[in-house]
């Protein structure tokens, strides 16, 4: 990680990016004004807890925190490790945990630039018919998502769609300050409008994802989960997003896509005993 600005230059521009004044960050660490001026003008230096403050203050995610520390002569204190390996063992098993166990519905992860790093077997829903270089490493679902060759040609409220996440992507790289991601929704943009913010339809409980599959159209909604409280760089840019049904008929076909029965149908128990309803 090379540093080329000085601790309160970087400092100065992630306060500007919070739109906050020198006072509005001075109320919000509890520090003078004075203090704030002179850490950015280079009249003081900060201590290492001060930058960490500072940065805490401001909502700066943590390679970036890493990045003021080396620019105030710092040594970094937030790890970034591989998410397979040894060290993050536990969190990986957690994640596989909440892929698999969100079958037969769609479910992946995500790094800070949409990269994916897992995802389950439902999610090749997304992928049948997607231009194969499109699937080269790293995979970028809001590319895949949004490109001619991807699969937004199947997708039946595009425009709606892209109207929702393209003001989202630029809110995310000036918020981070992230030149790939600004790279990224310049690319996005030049595919097309911005789309529509169509009025939700009442019968709608979160933005709809209608993607025509075969002969079928199958309609889902998505959350996105993080990590609670992440202390290591590569955590807390993961997110995990998972698809939901948004109707009976998409959660019918995605069980008989999987082989498995019905919701609420009932079946008989290996071994004997009573029969139970599916969940």
């Amino acid at each position: 990680m090379s540093v080329d600005q000085p601790v309160g230059e970087l400092l100065r521009e992630w306060r500007r990016r919070r739109n906050l004044s020198q006072l509005g960050l001075a109320l919000l660490a509890d520090v003078s004004s004075r203090h704030v001026s002179f850490v950015e003008t280079g009249r003081t230096m900060p201590s290492r807890s001060m930058v960490l403050h500072l940065a805490e203050s401001l909502g700066v995610p943590l390679r970036e925190r890493n990045r003021l520390l080396l620019a105030a002569g710092y040594a970094p204190v937030y790890p970034e490790r591989p998410i397979d390996g040894p060290d993050l063992a536990r969190a990986h098993e957690a994640l596989g945990h909440v892929l698999r166990g969100h079958e037969p519905y769609p479910a992946l992860v995500v790094d800070r630039r949409w990269n994916l790093v897992l995802a389950n077997d439902a999610v090749t829903v997304f992928l049948d018919g997607v231009d194969p270089a499109l699937l080269e490493p790293p995979v970028n679902m809001m590319r895949l998502g949004m490109h001619p060759g991807g699969f937004a040609p199947r997708l039946r409220n595009l425009d709606q769609v892209r109207g929702h996440l393209l003001p989202r992507l630029a809110r995310q790289a000036a918020r981070t300050g992230d030149k790939e991601l600004a790279e990224l929704h310049a690319e996005l943009v030049s595919y097309g409008s911005g789309g529509e913010l169509a009025e939700p339809d009442p019968a709608d409980v979160a933005l709809p994802i209608r993607l025509r599959h075969h002969r079928d159209e199958l309609c889902f909604f998505n959350t996105i989960t993080t990590f609670g409280v992440p202390f290591d760089v590569t955590l807390e840019e993961l997110a995990v997003e998972a698809y939901f049904p948004a109707d009976a008929e998409t959660a019918r076909l995605l069980r008989e896509r999987a082989g498995l029965p019905r919701e609420g149908e009932v079946v008989p128990l290996l071994g004997g005993g009573s029969a139970r309803p599916v969940p």
